[in-house]
C-alpha cells in the first residue's frame, strides 16, 4: 500500500511526512543540473555543498525564489526526484498535500499540482503554509477564537489570524531569511570592499545577526574576497553591523504583522491579547526576532517548539485525518 505524503515545498528546505511515519525526509530545497547534458547530478545536502563551488557547467539553485517557482521544470522534476526517494513508483501511488505559500499565484499552484500528479501522485492537494502552521503548532484553529502564526521562511514572511477553520485575515510578502542574507553580502561590499558567498551570508546571520540588541557581544571572523585586489581577505563583525544591515528586512515583517493584525476583526483582537502570536519557520528562529514583535504589537510572542518542522508537521496531521481535515485544503469543497 502507498502511504500519503505530506511535503513541505520551501525555499529554503523540503520535508516529506509519510503517514503513519512521520518526517522522512529534510533537505535544502537545491538541485545540481549539468547544463550541458540537462541531467541531474545531486539533490539537498549534497547540492547544497556545491553552491559557489562549481565548475561553469554545472548549476546548483533553487528552484523557488521568494516563494515562487522560477523553473516549473525543475520543479517538476525535484519533485519527481523527492518522491523517488521517499520509495514512490509506479507500482505505488499515494496520495500527497504539498504545503505553498499563500504568495503564489494560481498559475504556480496548478503548476504544482501538475508537477506533483506527473511525479506519480495518485491525487494532489495544496494547503497554504500558515494554515498548516497552525494545526502543527496544535493551535484550536476550529474555535471561534483568534490565533496568530507568523512563518518567516527563506523567500517569504506569511502573517495569519485564523479562525474557525479559516483564514480572517492575511499578509504575504516576499521577504525572508535569503534577502537578510542578501543584506549582509551587500553590506560586505558596500562597507569592506569584500564579496562573500549565500552560504557564508547565512552562517553570519545565525551566528550573531539579531532583529533586537542584546547582552551578548560576540563577534564573527568573515572570510571572504577582496573586490579591488582579488585575494583571500578576513573582516571581524559585530552584531551591531549584522543587525543594522538587515534592519529592513526585518522591519518589513514587523510591518507585515501589524498591517495584518489591523485587517482583524476587533473581537479576535481581544482573543490575540491571551492567545498572543505564534512564530515559525527558519526565519523565526533569528535572535531577538520574538521580543522585537512583541514590543512592536503589545502582544506575547511564543517560538514553537519546532518551527522547521511545524508546517510538514500540521500537513501530516491533515493527512493522518484526510476525511476531517480536507476542508483546510485550497480549493476544497
Amino acid at each position: 500500500m502507498a502511504r500519503d505524503l505530506a511535503i513541505d515545498l520551501g525555499t529554503a528546505n523540503t520535508l516529506v511526512y509519510a503517514k503513519g511515519v512521520g518526517i522522512v525526509l529534510n533537505e535544502p530545497t537545491v538541485i545540481a543540473l549539468n547544463t550541458r547534458t540537462q541531467d541531474v547530478l545531486a539533490m539537498g545536502h549534497d547540492a547544497w555543498r556545491m553552491i559557489g563551488r562549481t565548475p561553469a557547467y554545472v548549476v546548483a539553485e533553487r528552484p523557488l525564489r521568494q516563494g515562487a517557482i522560477t523553473d516549473f521544470e525543475i520543479t517538476e522534476r525535484m519533485i519527481r526526484l523527492l518522491l523517488r526517494r521517499v520509495g514512490v513508483s509506479k507500482f505505488n501511488r499515494p496520495r500527497v498535500l504539498i504545503c505553498v505559500p499563500s504568495a503564489i499565484t494560481e498559475v504556480e499552484r496548478r503548476a504544482v499540482e501538475d508537477a506533483a500528479r506527473r511525479a506519480g501522485a495518485a491525487g494532489a492537494y495544496l494547503i497554504d503554509q500558515p494554515m498548516a502552521a497552525a494545526i502543527g503548532a496544535g493551535l484550536p484553529i476550529n474555535e471561534p477564537l483568534g490565533n496568530m502564526v507568523v512563518d518567516v521562511g527563506g523567500g517569504t514572511s506569511e502573517s495569519a489570524v485564523i479562525s474557525l477553520g479559516g483564514t480572517v485575515s492575511l499578509e504575504a510578502i516576499r521577504v525572508g531569511g535569503f534577502d537578510m542574507d542578501g543584506a549582509i553580502q551587500n553590506f560586505l561590499r558596500r562597507e569592506y570592499g569584500m564579496a562573500i558567498g549565500e552560504r557564508t551570508a547565512e552562517e553570519v546571520k545565525i551566528q550573531i545577526g539579531s532583529a533586537h540588541p542584546s547582552a551578548v557581544d560576540a563577534q564573527a571572523e568573515v572570510r571572504g574576497r577582496d573586490l579591488m585586489s582579488g585575494l583571500p581577505k578576513n573582516v571581524i563583525l559585530t552584531p551591531r553591523e549584522v543587525r543594522g544591515a538587515i534592519e529592513e528586512q526585518v522591519a518589513a515583517i514587523v510591518a507585515s504583522v501589524i498591517t495584518a493584525l489591523g485587517a482583524a476583526p476587533p473581537e479576535l483582537g481581544q482573543d490575540l491579547i491571551y492567545q498572543g502570536i505564534h512564530l515559525v519557520g527558519g526565519g523565526g528562529m533569528l535572535a531577538g526576532l520574538d521580543v522585537r514583535l512583541s514590543e512592536a504589537t503589545n502582544l506575547p510572542v511564543h517560538l514553537v517548539n519546532a518551527p522547521l518542522e511545524c508546517v510538514v508537521l500540521g500537513a501530516g496531521r491533515c493527512m493522518e485525518s484526510f476525511d476531517t481535515l480536507k476542508s483546510m485544503f485550497i480549493g476544497a469543497r
